[in-house]
C-alpha cells in the first residue's frame, strides 16, 4: 500500500509555531483509516519548540531561515527536511501533503521573509527537498489532485 507524509498539523496533532493545528478531515481520515498516513512535524522533527518563535525563510537563495529577532534557524529546518525524506525512502513514500505557507512545508506560497505577513511563490525548505528526491508534494488545498494523483500509483 502506498503510504503518504502528511504535516502532523494536518493531523490535528498540536505542533504549529503557536501551538495550534490545522486539522483536515475528509480525505485525509480516508487516508488515516486506510493506514496510509505517515505523520511529521519537520521543525519539531529538527529539534524546534512549541511553541516557538515564527520564522521565514530570509534568503530564498541560500535556503537561510531565521526567527524574527534575526536568530538563524536555518539547521532545525534542514535537519527536519532530512527527517522527512528519510521517512520517504524507509516506506517508499513518492506523495506528501503540506502545510502550504510554512518555511518548512509551503508547496506553493511562503512568507516573503520580512515578517510582514506577505505572502511570495515558493517551497519551503522540506517541500523543496521531497520535490527534489521525486516525491510529488501537495498542499492541503490540493487534496482532490493528491487523490488523483495516489490512484495511479496503485
Amino acid at each position: 500500500m502506498q503510504k503518504i507524509l502528511v504535516s502532523a498539523c494536518l493531523l490535528g496533532e498540536k505542533v504549529r509555531y503557536d501551538g495550534g493545528d490545522c486539522r483536515q478531515d475528509g480525505i485525509i481520515r480516508q487516508w488515516l483509516d486506510e493506514g496510509r498516513v505517515v505523520g511529521l512535524c519537520p521543525e519539531v522533527a529538527g529539534g524546534l519548540p512549541v511553541p516557538r518563535p515564527p520564522a521565514e525563510i530570509v534568503d530564498v537563495a541560500q535556503g537561510r531561515v531565521c526567527r524574527g529577532d534575526g536568530h538563524d534557524v536555518t539547521a532545525a529546518f534542514v535537519a527536519g527536511a532530512g527527517q522527512a525524506l528519510a521517512l520517504c525512502r524507509e516506506f517508499n513514500i513518492r506523495i506528501a501533503v503540506l502545510k502550504d505557507g510554512s518555511p518548512s512545508c509551503g508547496n506553493s506560497r511562503i512568507n516573503d521573509g520580512s515578517f510582514s505577513g506577505v505572502k511570495i511563490n515558493g517551497q519551503g525548505i522540506t517541500a523543496s527537498l521531497l520535490q527534489q528526491h521525486g516525491v510529488r508534494v501537495f498542499s492541503e488545498h490540493e487534496l482532490n489532485a493528491a487523490e488523483l494523483f495516489l490512484r495511479t500509483l496503485a
